[in-house]
């Protein structure tokens, strides 16, 4: 009689097995797909990209068609590629500004400066007056002549005609008026300057060409 119940057992025995072989979690390796992907970083570029030809802000003022076009020399692309010494000597209209900007040895000052607003007289503009030639030759009054072109922070357009003032390096301070599109620069003796062209944008400074030579 023991022998039909040892058979039971066995069998019993058995059939726990199995079912525990069924239940049991798989042992198989996992595959690359079992395993979530690991996260990459893309490496940082340049926070700021430098400007390319033909990427320059657009600038504003009546006369800004009469810029050379595209990427040439002393055009809106070209000129905000250099800093603000080297954009000027760039344009063929400026040509007697940059001349006397040698002559006083500012050339490196402006062109390091970290932040300047430029009001940029035309050849025109110092060939109307004439009386400023003695300045010329003069290296401490043409210094100060300049000087009163520049002021230490860099403006828009926009930021000018909200302040109505600008305080110059030279000292003293120039009066804004005029849109936004058609500024004017009203200097210590009264001279009203239109600005040709403004918010031209270089390196280091935003630049405005004035059809004339402001006086402190």
């Amino acid at each position: 009689m023991r022998f039909p119940r040892l058979a039971t057992l066995a069998a019993a025995a058995a059939a726990v097995a199995a079912l525990a072989a069924c239940s049991s979690p798989s042992q198989q390796p996992s595959t690359a797909t079992d395993v979530p992907p690991v996260p990459t970083v893309a490496a940082k570029g340049a926070l700021t990209p430098p400007p390319v030809p033909g990427s320059a802000p657009v600038a504003i003022g009546p006369n800004c068609g009469d810029l050379p076009l595209s990427d040439d020399p002393g055009s809106i692309a070209n000129m905000s590629l250099q800093p603000v010494a080297a954009a000027i000597e760039s344009n063929p209209d400026l040509s007697t500004l940059s001349a006397a900007i040698t002559r006083a040895g500012l050339t490196a000052q402006l062109n390091t400066a970290p932040g300047l607003t430029v009001f940029a007289p035309t050849n025109e503009a110092f060939d109307r007056q004439p009386d400023l030639r003695s300045a010329l030759n003069d290296r401490a009054r043409l210094t100060a002549l300049l000087e009163y072109h520049v002021s230490g922070t860099r403006h828009t357009a926009a930021e000018l005609r909200s302040a109505g003032t600008s305080t110059q390096l030279a000292g003293g301070t120039v009066r804004i008026g005029g849109p936004t599109t058609a500024l004017t620069v009203t200097d210590g003796v009264g001279t009203v300057a239109n600005v040709r062209c403004g918010d031209i944008t270089t390196q280091n400074a935003t630049m405005f060409v004035v059809d004339a030579v402001l006086i402190p």
